[in-house]
């Protein structure tokens, strides 16, 4: 049962985390109002995703240097995760979005590039799944998630810092500030990235035994 501590503290700090989000005093600032108790879950998802994505192209290296199945397996099993927490990030965003922007989809350079990343990497499941021959499927794949994370950053993170944008943290809008995020909501918060994460590699690691059992040949 030693082993297994770091679910119990998922539970715990998510546990924490949704009934202190939304019962922890907030600074009311602008339009966010009560909006602003996202950041405890839109974030984090984002951490989960650039997590497991790199999880993703580590195995992928890794298979492509010894092309060695399990590796691919794992790879996949990351993105999958990955670009579930991806889409839990859009949709939060687009929810904070309805209450602060007036929309819940917008032409905001943010939101746009986030959206086309996402899919790159949902183009990714899908590859694999249009593929059935084991071999080929694991080296295309391998290849096409080293480019799907080449564009990932770019695209979520280095383009909407250089644009104008409604998203805080662009070229024209001001990331988050002292005032913004007080000490009661950074309580809730660090714990929230630790919290999310940890149940992002619990979810990773019951996908990689899932895959196991469906690939007993390989995993011998």
């Amino acid at each position: 049962m030693a082993k297994h501590w770091w679910k119990a503290l998922a539970i715990l700090l998510l546990l924490y985390v949704i009934i202190a989000g939304f019962t922890v005093e907030i600074p009311i600032i602008g339009t966010n109002g009560q909006s602003s108790r996202g950041l405890f879950f839109h974030v984090p998802m984002w951490i989960c995703m650039y997590t497991m994505f790199t999880i993703s192209i580590v195995y992928s290296l890794f298979f492509l240097s010894k092309y060695d199945l399990k590796k691919d397996v794992i790879a996949a099993a990351a993105a999958g995760v990955g670009s579930f927490f991806g889409v839990m990030g859009f949709a939060t965003g687009s929810l904070w979005a309805t209450y602060t922007w007036g929309g819940t989809l917008t032409d905001d350079p943010k939101q746009m590039c986030t959206a086309l990343a996402i899919l790159i990497y949902l183009a990714y499941l899908v590859l694999r799944l249009s593929i059935h021959d084991l071999d080929k499927r694991a080296r295309i794949s391998a290849v096409y998630n080293i480019f799907a994370y080449a564009l990932l950053i770019p695209l979520t993170y280095i383009i909407p810092r250089m644009v104008d944008s409604l998203h805080p943290g662009s070229a024209t809008t001001p990331g988050f500030a002292s005032k913004d995020t007080s000490g009661s909501m950074k309580q809730v918060l660090y714990p929230a990235f630790i919290g999310w994460t940890l149940l992002s590699v619990w979810i990773f690691s019951l996908v990689v035994r899932y895959k196991k059992l469906q690939l007993k040949n390989i995993f011998k």
